[in-house]
């Protein structure tokens, strides 16, 4: 058993699958007995004990076997490419990834950007807290960007379009830093679902463009600091996410695979098995 089902056996979300297929397996055994009884009246009653204790075994089981966590993952063939739905750490994947950005590309953690945030575990892992590498690696990639505005605030103060996506890279791995919340003067993100929608669309261009089609892993994109959370939940920003892709992807392939990576402290909100249908339901017919 992998650490990622014992961790999914561990939620109520789970045992409540659990419980509503068991409660589905009873009702559809006591059809089947009710029509074995007319067929053979009065046999049933004369086992009353042994049917009901097989019938409950029989519909847990039932409703563990439907319940079981399985992969989230559906692969398409017009486009080719695959999309997973992944609980995991984003810079564990050995994959290109997607960090979500403000429009003016700030780094400075922990008053500006949290720490915690991916853009703040980019500037730590993968930089080592180096912020002058990583500000020059994302001034270079928007040397031919023009900036729309100038703000005066704390950090940096050139702001760029929603959209605009820094390609940077780091040995053989590429980062897209896309820009899909907007600053203010007092370092406050704010996103919102056109802006995200936006921003994803750009994205997928800036991957096709960068990464030779090399596997592709992204965050749910949403919470934390753009204020997101309350009008995008995680479940939703995942359909925002597989949507603009298969979309883009129809129109042009953009990588081999997409992995969503949730985090393990948000998997209980997350629907796997809702999600799994979601993907299936965007194969062509």
């Amino acid at each position: 058993m992998t650490s990622g089902v014992r961790k999914d056996m561990q939620t109520r979300r789970f045992w409540r699958r659990v419980a509503t297929q068991s409660f589905a397996g009873v009702g559809f055994m006591a059809v089947l007995a009710g029509l074995y009884d007319v067929i053979e009246p009065n046999a049933i009653s004369k086992i009353h004990l042994p049917l009901s204790l097989i019938v409950l075994i029989a519909a847990f089981i039932y409703g563990l076997i439907r319940a079981w966590p399985r992969p989230v993952e559906e692969h398409y063939t017009a486009p080719n490419t695959t999309i997973r739905v992944v609980v995991g750490d984003l810079f564990a994947r050995g994959t290109n990834l997607v960090v979500g950005a403000c429009d003016t590309f700030d780094t400075a953690t922990p008053h500006i950007i949290q720490k915690n945030s991916v853009q703040g575990q980019l500037l730590e892992k993968v930089y080592q807290n180096d912020h002058v590498k990583l500000d020059d690696d994302i001034a270079q990639a928007l040397a031919n960007v023009a900036p729309i505005e100038v703000l005066s605030k704390p950090g940096k103060t050139l702001r760029y379009p929603i959209g605009t996506v820094a390609a940077i890279r780091d040995h053989r791995t590429h980062y897209f830093c896309v820009a899909y919340t907007v600053m203010n003067e007092h370092n406050q993100a704010e996103g919102t679902p056109d802006r995200l929608w936006k921003s994803l669309l750009s994205l997928w261009d800036s991957v096709q463009l960068h990464a030779n089609g090399d596997a592709l892993s992204i965050p749910v994109i949403g919470g934390g600091q753009s204020r997101m959370s309350h009008i995008l939940p995680a479940q939703d920003s995942i359909r925002f996410i597989i949507l603009s892709f298969i979309f883009a992807s129809r129109r042009s392939r953009v990588c081999e695979s997409l992995d969503i990576i949730v985090r393990p402290e948000d998997a209980e909100r997350v629907d796997m098995p809702e999600l799994q249908a979601f993907l299936t339901s965007l194969k062509p017919s």
